[in-house]
């Protein structure tokens, strides 16, 4: 009895030896994948994810969902999608705050981008755009500049959340321009934008797409552009280098991560994938259109990128002051 009783135990223990083994050697992915976007619906991220998503489903031949998770300037989503398991089924498509400057900005933030997050691809740039409403009495950078200074404190300018790229190049042209206006942070552009078009809000720096539809149409007023030189979807804008301010040079950026220890074939698979989708001239250009710069970069050429931000805006902070509000 106790013979057949141990040799049960040995044949189930062998099945479920066998069994995970078997689960262990079906090739990445068996099942669906999730794409956690740190933004709402609607937002430049949000976009960019709905555009790789159901190409990455072809490929994998497995849904690819995509899970919008917005709140505490992206930190929520890339919180959770750190302390996920490392096996490539949950990954995160978020911005600079989150994956890099965030790092710096709060003191305790609940994880590392750098130490708790494995580069996969950085997906699309654009640069920003200073855009005002219309009630502001200013058609140009300097008349801009020369108002918020008569007006210290009375107008306000919106971003995506503490961290973000908006926020912190506002900070910087505040600190450098010696000038103040009120910080109004949002969970992401969308808001930000309905926000501005009514007046509650009145200037802010904002991605090229989310605002190059309102300033063609009159319902804002682009003054410069972040880049070194003038863009192409908006070549009347001044660029930030010739209005005198060449370190206000910032690009918004949307990259892809999954948690750390995730094994390396499978971030190879998914950069590999990630950078054929972006690449397809289908794609490529639904994005530019849309005035993303797409990027499609290799995962080593990403984490070196997400480090150099953490590097140049760490210092913005740390001598502006800047807060997470």
């Amino acid at each position: 009895m106790k013979v057949n009783r141990f040799l049960n135990i040995a044949l189930v223990t062998l099945a479920s030896a066998i069994c995970v083994n078997a689960a262990i050697a079906q090739p990445y992915p068996n099942r669906p994948v999730k794409l956690v976007v740190s933004f709402p619906p609607g937002s430049t991220p949000d976009t960019v994810a709905r555009v790789v998503a159901p190409k990455l489903q072809e490929a994998f031949g497995q849904p690819v969902i995509v899970e919008n998770r917005a709140g505490a300037g992206g930190n929520l989503a890339v919180d959770a999608v750190a302390k996920s398991a490392a096996d490539g089924y949950t990954l995160v498509v978020s911005t600079n705050a989150a994956l890099a400057t965030n790092k710096v900005l709060y003191e305790n933030l609940p994880y590392d981008p750098e130490r708790d997050l494995a580069a996969i691809s950085l997906l699309a740039s654009a640069p920003q755009i200073l855009v005002v409403t219309p009630s502001v009495p200013a058609t140009t950078f300097k008349q801009f500049m020369d108002h918020v200074r008569a007006n210290p404190g009375k107008l306000s300018y919106g971003s995506a959340g503490s961290g973000s790229a908006a926020h912190l190049t506002m900070e910087l042209l505040k600190s450098e321009g010696k000038i103040f206006l009120v910080h109004i942070p949002y969970r992401g552009f969308p808001q930000a934008v309905t926000d501005m078009l009514s007046g509650s809000i009145q200037a802010m720096f904002a991605i090229a797409p989310g605002v190059l539809p309102h300033i063609k149409a009159g319902r804002m007023k682009g003054l410069a552009v972040t880049a070194l030189k003038r863009t192409e979807q908006a070549p009347e804008i001044p660029s930030v280098a010739e209005l005198g301010y060449p370190h206000l040079e910032s690009l918004a950026w949307i990259g892809m991560l999954a948690p750390a220890k995730t094994p390396q074939e499978i971030v190879d698979r998914l950069a590999s994938e990630t950078v054929r989708i972006l690449r397809d001239p289908e794609a490529k250009k639904t994005l530019s259109n849309l005035g993303f710069d797409v990027v499609a970069s290799s995962a080593a050429d990403f984490r070196k990128l997400q480090h150099a931000e953490v590097e140049k805006w760490g210092k913005v902070i740390r001598a502006t002051g800047a807060k997470p509000d």
